[in-house]
């Protein structure tokens, strides 16, 4: 049945996407339970397109049917004025629990947290506990993490399989179980490195005076570190993060065009390079043909450790402080990478065309290309990050520029300097 539902859902949304002018018409005929269930499955562009244009009161009923994190969401997407307008309508509970949220960076570990948790006393008994679960339950529609208090301080979290296996005059201090915290201020990639350190499925977020604020839960994680890699996929592509596989043609022209136009200059200033050295190209035409290895296998090797460093940028792994050590291992592999690579193209030039001087042309060329590669590729992702730039998005060009201009460049020279 839920695996039918979601096929539901997702024919939904792919006849949404599709449907450019009746998308909002068709929104509104759908139930309540399926609108909540939809608008989570939408682009970000989509799901604000379908919002904005519903009266207050619709939107009111959807943020009311989704969770309290996802209602947050949906809600960052409106104007101030908007969003204030709505929250007040909403019902006691979420208005509270979404106001909280409101308060946080979403980039922090407040941010990714949400509510659904009660707080009791180590004194309280088993019996006590499952009927306050149960009034949240019947509040909220959700079963709640068990947070254990003792003299104002958190002691840990009662395991839902304790209540059943426990008895029911038993104290909950006797099943308390250690559960990860975290401060409200930390950012994402803090809590993520926490996740792969203590394998847990829950952390607990605190406020300035270790006051529980919520609860990090492990899907909250995966739907962090999903947009994360969505993220970076598109920036490699240099493809807008609103672009949806389904959106017409004019709409992925204007998501791609201007990267499109500065990979165009790029490959205009490689043409450049190679134009100033028409004549020992004219004289020796093998180098044309061997010439887009070295620019080829450089971009690969600038990639190689860029994926490497915005990795470990992410997850705060790497920093200015750290980066001469970084430098120094990435140029060491790019040496003894270019050192294989080139001996290897060697011996094919030699074998194939008989002329050992154009394959040793070609092993150096690939060896200062590499630690070209290694240079950029390493020290690009961090300056652009100090400038407050994405990585991913703006590095990828200016390492794919050097590695192609200082390969030609490279390569020629020294073609001009042995062969001429």
């Amino acid at each position: 049945m839920e695996q039918r539902n979601q096929y539901n859902s997702e024919k939904i949304i792919s006849q949404i996407v599709h449907k450019h002018k009746e998308r909002l018409e068709f929104f509104k005929k759908l139930s309540i339970n399926k609108k909540a269930d939809v608008i989570l499955g939408l682009s970000k562009h989509l799901q604000f397109e379908i919002i904005s244009k519903l009266k207050k009161e619709e939107i009111v009923e959807v943020l009311e049917h989704l969770d309290t994190d996802e209602a947050t969401d949906i809600l960052q997407l409106l104007k101030k004025n908007q969003r204030d307008s709505i929250i007040i309508d909403l019902n006691e509970q979420l208005r509270r629990e979404i106001s909280l949220l409101l308060k946080f960076d979403p980039q922090t570990a407040a941010g990714l947290m949400n509510v659904d948790y009660i707080q009791v006393k180590s004194s309280e008994n088993i019996g006590e506990v499952v009927e306050q679960i149960k009034i949240h339950e019947k509040r909220t529609g959700k079963i709640p993490t068990v947070l254990v208090m003792k003299d104002g301080s958190l002691e840990g979290c009662l395991p839902n399989h304790e209540l059943f296996f426990g008895r029911v005059n038993s104290k909950a201090s006797k099943y308390v179980k250690k559960i990860i915290k975290i401060k409200y201020n930390a950012k994402t990639e803090e809590v993520v490195d926490l996740f792969q350190k203590h394998p847990h499925n829950k952390i607990v977020v605190l406020g300035e005076s270790d006051n529980v604020l919520g609860i990090i839960y492990s899907d909250d994680i995966l739907t962090a570190l999903k947009g994360k890699s969505d993220a970076s996929l598109y920036d490699f592509a240099g493809v807008s993060q609103e672009e949806s596989v389904n959106d017409g043609f004019k709409r992925k022209v204007q998501n791609r065009y201007k990267w499109l136009m500065i990979n165009l200059f790029t490959v205009f200033l490689a043409a450049f390079t190679v134009g100033l050295f028409d004549e020992i190209i004219s004289k020796y035409v093998l180098l044309a043909v061997y010439m887009p290895i070295v620019a080829g296998m450089g971009g690969n090797a600038g990639t190689q450790t860029l994926v490497v460093m915005v990795r470990g940028i992410s997850l705060g792994q790497i920093s200015m402080k750290t980066a001469w050590k970084i430098l120094r291992n990435e140029m060491g592999a790019g040496f003894i990478n270019g050192l294989i690579n080139g001996l290897i193209i060697t011996l094919v030039v030699f074998l194939k065309d008989g002329d050992l001087r154009i394959g040793l042309i070609l092993a150096l060329a690939m060896i200062i290309n590499l630690l070209v590669a290694a240079f950029f590729g390493t020290l690009m992702p961090l300056a652009m990050k100090k400038i407050g730039k994405d990585p991913a998005t703006s590095a990828t060009i200016f390492i794919t520029t050097a590695t192609d201009v200082f390969g030609f460049f490279v390569f020629l020279s020294l073609a001009s300097w042995i062969l001429g």
